[in-house]
């Protein structure tokens, strides 16, 4: 076993990304027991299994392998820093939220919470389209069933890590494949076309890396399935643009129906209105507003 630590910003708290990691039991993709989360990673051609856990004001990385190369050590922790978002510097957005009405309580209640993120694009992208239309427990069952059936395991003693499907992997599938995991036909068809974009190269997480917001947005809308709130929910899992939010979403318009006291749903110009005011932490905003739910 070798270990890895990871320096945190005191803005930083592993209780609640654990709390956010544990929101499903039909969870593969990682699995949190006690204080440590478990999880299977893809580290050059290789497959390694990380315990991370929290000790002494850092991240704890230890990697079940017998050996790793000084790059290959670089890219675990490099993962677990985009996944943990530990290179934000909370400070501005926590001055900020800390003088407004609807994310005081919140930034307190919940001080150190970070956007857990999804590194791979590929995924961030299907998981925000098996998630559309559909209540979050379903969503995860769909999720579950595609991970058994097309992606890689790996065992280690007393536990089974899962990773996500490769695209190339499930761009060659039909629709009638996926349809008897209780896909319907369109779910299904978008699952294979988003496949099909990343497999091919037309769309790619280096390709869209640096670019502004609009411009990745829209070459993201071109796969069939992307929609806006497809395309906000991925960039800001993946990338964190401060302004990739999905304000079509329905929660987000229900929290602010609770916090303006309304008697009706807020329009869009009047969610704009609400979030012009967090220009540059629209994001972040939003995962905190997602909280109080």
């Amino acid at each position: 076993m070798i270990t890895l630590t990871v320096p945190v910003p005191k803005e930083f708290s592993f209780d609640q990304a654990l709390s956010f990691l544990k929101r499903s039991p039909r969870e593969l993709l990682h699995q949190v027991d006690g204080g440590t989360v478990h999880k299977a990673l893809r580290v050059d051609d290789d497959v390694v299994a990380i315990a991370v856990s929290f000790e002494k004001k850092k991240v704890r990385i230890d990697v079940l392998a017998e050996s790793l190369t000084p790059t290959q050590q670089e890219e675990v922790i490099a993962y677990v820093r985009e996944w943990f978002d530990l290179d934000t510097d909370l400070k501005p957005f926590y001055a900020m939220a800390e003088k407004d009405k609807l994310l005081k309580d919140l930034v307190q209640q919940y001080y150190g919470y970070r956007i857990v993120g999804q590194p791979d694009l590929y995924e961030a992208v299907t998981w925000a389209m098996l998630g559309q239309q559909i209540n979050v427990a379903f969503a995860y069952t769909l999720k579950q069933r595609f991970v058994e059936h097309f992606g890689a395991s790996l065992q280690m003693m007393d536990k089974k890590y899962y990773l996500f499907p490769v695209p190339e992997a499930v761009a060659v599938l039909s629709p009638d494949v996926l349809m008897p995991l209780q896909y319907s036909r369109q779910k299904a068809a978008y699952t294979i076309t988003i496949a099909e974009a990343f497999a091919s190269g037309t769309v790619s997480k280096e390709s869209l890396k640096g670019l502004p917001l609009q411009e990745a947005k829209e070459r993201l809308m071109k796969i069939k399935g992307v929609g806006n709130w497809t395309a906000n929910y991925a960039l800001m899992k993946t990338f964190r643009y401060p302004d990739a939010f999905p304000l079509e979403d329905a929660g987000l318009y229900n929290v602010v129906k609770k916090y303006k006291k309304l008697d009706r749903k807020p329009t869009p110009d009047e969610m704009k209105k609400v979030f012009k005011k967090y220009k540059g932490w629209e994001a972040y905003a939003t995962l905190y507003l997602w909280k109080s739910l």
